[in-house]
C-alpha cells in the first residue's frame, strides 16, 4: 500500500479497534461480575429467609415463599434427601440433589410443634437439643444451575445455607436467583457495542484520512514543485513553504536551502567550466599558431614563446586538476610538517624572483602542523607568486605562533587590496587588474586554490593591509596534536 493516507487511516483504525475491543471485553466482564454478584446476594437472602423459618420449626407447608417463581427453593436433609421443594419446581440442577420430589420421612422434626416440648422444657431436660434452631453464619456455597418452574426453563445462581431445627436436624436450603436479567443486560450491551463499533471505526478512519490528507497537502505541493524543477532544470525555483511551524515547514525550508546551495554549486561549476575553457583557449591557440608558422616558415619559429605557452598550459592544467580534487572532497594527508623549514625551503627555490624574499622565522622555534606537505607548500608558493606580481620592492614572509595554531604571513609593499574586494579575490578566475596581460596576471586560480587548501587543513586564509602599505595574506593552520 503506497498511500501514506491509507496506511495512516488503516493503522489508526486498527489501533482504535483493538482498544475498543479490549475495553468492551473489560466492560462486559465487569458488568457480568456485578450482575452475578447481585444474583448471588438475592439467592443468599432468599436462602437465609427460608433457613430462618426452618430454624423456628416452621412447617414446610407453612413456609412463606411468595416469590417462589423467581427464587425456586429446594431443601435437603443431612443425608442429601430432598425434603421440600417450592411450588411449581419441576426440575433442578446445580444443587446437591437433582430431585424435586420430597421423601415421606422428610417431615420428621420439621413438622413438630414447639408446644409439644413445653413439659420437657419446664423440667429443664431437653435431651441435649437446643431450645431453638439456628442458621449457619458461614458464607453460603454458590453455584450455577438451571431450574424448570411451571414449565419455564432458565439459568439460576444457587446459594446453599444450612439451618438447624430445635430438634437438632440440619437442613440445607438451596435458593436460586434468576440469571436472565444479567444475560439480557450483557446481551444488550454486547449488541450495542457490536452495532456501534463499525460505525465508530468508520468515523475514525474517515477523520484520520481527512486529517492526514490535510496535513500532507503541503508535502504534495513540495513534491509537485520538485518534479517541476526536475523537469525544467530551473534551480532558481523554490518549493512553497507553509506558514506552520511544524516538521513539514522545516522540510520545505531545508529543501529550499538545499536548492539554493545546489543552484550556487551548479552556477559555480558552469562558470568554472566556462572560465577554464576560456583560459585554456589562449595558450592552446597561441601554441598552435606558433607551430603552424614554424611548419610553413621554420626560420620564424619562436621556440621560447612556444615553451612558455606550454609551461603555462601545464600549470593551468595542474591547477584545474587540483581544484577538481579539492571539490571532490579529497582529504589532506596526516603527515607532520615543520612550517618554518617548509617556508625556508620554498623561498630557497625562488632564486630567480624579481624581488628577493625576506624570511622571518625564529631558528629555535618549532611550528608543526598536520597535513599534506605538497599542498601547504603550494599555498606558500601561490602567496609568494601573488606578492611578486604586485610588490614594488619588498616581499616578506614570516612564521609565528598564533594561539592554538601557526600563522604564516606574506607581505608586500604594492598597492594592496581594496577592502570591498578582499573576499572576491579568493573566487576562481578573478583578477582585479583586468588591464594586466594574462601572462603577467595569471589565470586567477592561485588564491582560490590557497584558500581551499587552507580550509581542507582546518585553517583559514585572509587578507589585510600590511604595515608597508601593500597586502598581507595570513595563513593560519592548527598545530599538530
Amino acid at each position: 500500500m503506497r498511500s501514506v493516507r491509507a496506511r495512516a487511516a488503516i493503522g489508526a483504525t486498527l489501533v482504535v479497534a483493538v482498544a475498543l475491543v479490549a475495553a468492551g471485553l473489560a466492560v462486559l466482564l465487569v458488568l457480568r461480575d456485578n450482575l452475578i454478584g447481585q444474583a448471588d446476594l438475592q439467592a443468599e437472602v432468599a436462602a437465609r429467609e427460608v433457613a430462618g423459618q426452618l430454624a423456628l420449626d416452621t412447617r414446610y407447608e407453612d413456609l412463606d415463599l411468595d416469590d417462589a417463581e423467581d427464587h425456586p427453593v429446594q431443601v435437603t436433609d443431612e443425608e442429601g434427601r430432598v425434603v421440600f421443594v417450592s411450588k411449581g419446581l419441576q426440575a433442578v440442577s446445580g444443587t446437591r440433589s437433582p430431585g424435586v420430589s420430597p421423601v415421606p420421612s422428610a417431615s420428621v422434626g420439621a413438622t413438630a410443634s414447639p408446644d409439644d416440648d413445653d413439659d420437657d422444657d419446664d423440667d429443664g431436660d431437653d435431651g441435649g437439643r437446643p431450645a431453638r434452631g439456628e442458621v449457619s453464619s458461614d458464607d453460603p456455597d454458590l453455584s450455577d444451575g438451571t431450574a424448570t418452574v411451571d414449565g419455564k426453563h432458565a439459568d439460576y445462581r444457587f446459594a446453599a445455607v444450612e439451618a438447624t431445627t430445635s430438634a437438632g436436624i440440619t437442613l440445607t436450603v438451596h435458593a436460586g436467583a434468576p440469571l436472565a436479567p444479567e444475560q439480557e443486560a450483557v446481551d444488550t450491551v454486547r449488541g450495542a457495542m457490536l452495532t456501534g463499533l463499525p460505525v465508530l471505526l468508520a468515523v475514525v478512519a474517515g477523520v484520520t484520512w481527512l486529517v492526514t490528507r490535510r496535513a500532507l497537502r503541503p508535502v504534495e505541493g513540495i513534491r509537485r514543485e520538485m518534479a517541476a524543477i526536475t523537469a525544467s532544470e530551473d534551480l532558481a525555483r523554490r518549493v512553497p513553504e507553509p506558514g506552520s511551524r511544524d516538521e513539514i515547514a522545516a522540510l520545505a525550508r531545508t529543501t529550499n536551502e538545499t536548492l539554493t546551495v545546489l543552484e550556487a554549486s551548479v552556477e559555480r561549476q558552469r562558470r568554472f567550466v566556462a572560465d577554464a575553457s576560456h583560459e585554456l583557449r589562449s595558450p592552446i591557440a597561441s601554441l598552435r599558431t606558433q607551430l603552424e608558422v614554424a611548419e610553413a616558415h621554420p626560420e620564424l619559429l619562436d621556440l621560447p614563446g612556444a615553451v612558455a605557452d606550454t609551461v603555462r598550459l601545464q600549470a593551468l592544467a595542474a591547477d584545474l586538476l587540483l581544484l577538481a580534487r579539492l571539490d571532490a572532497g579529497e582529504k589532506p594527508g596526516a603527515a607532520r610538517l615543520e612550517v618554518g623549514a617548509l617556508v625556508r625551503e620554498e623561498v630557497s627555490q625562488r632564486a630567480g624572483d624579481r624581488i628577493p624574499v625576506t624570511v622571518e622565522v625564529a631558528e629555535d622555534a618549532a611550528y608543526e602542523v598536520s597535513g599534506s606537505r605538497g599542498q601547504v607548500a603550494r599555498v606558500v608558493g601561490n602567496l609568494l607568486d601573488n606578492a611578486q606580481r604586485h610588490a614594488e620592492g619588498l616581499v616578506a614572509v614570516s612564521v609565528a605562533a598564533d594561539g592554538s595554531g601557526v600563522r604564516v604571513e606574506v607581505r608586500d609593499d604594492g598597492a594592496g587590496v581594496p577592502e570591498d574586494e578582499r573576499e572576491r579575490i579568493f573566487e576562481r578566475f578573478v583578477r582585479l587588474d583586468d588591464a594586466r596581460s594574462r601572462d603577467d596576471g595569471g589565470a586567477g586560480l592561485g588564491l582560490a586554490i590557497a584558500r581551499d587548501v587552507a580550509a581542507r587543513h582546518g585553517g583559514t586564509l585572509t587578507v589585510h593591509r600590511a604595515p608597508e602599505g601593500g597586502a598581507a595574506f595570513r595563513l593560519w593552520l592548527p598545530r599538530a596534536e
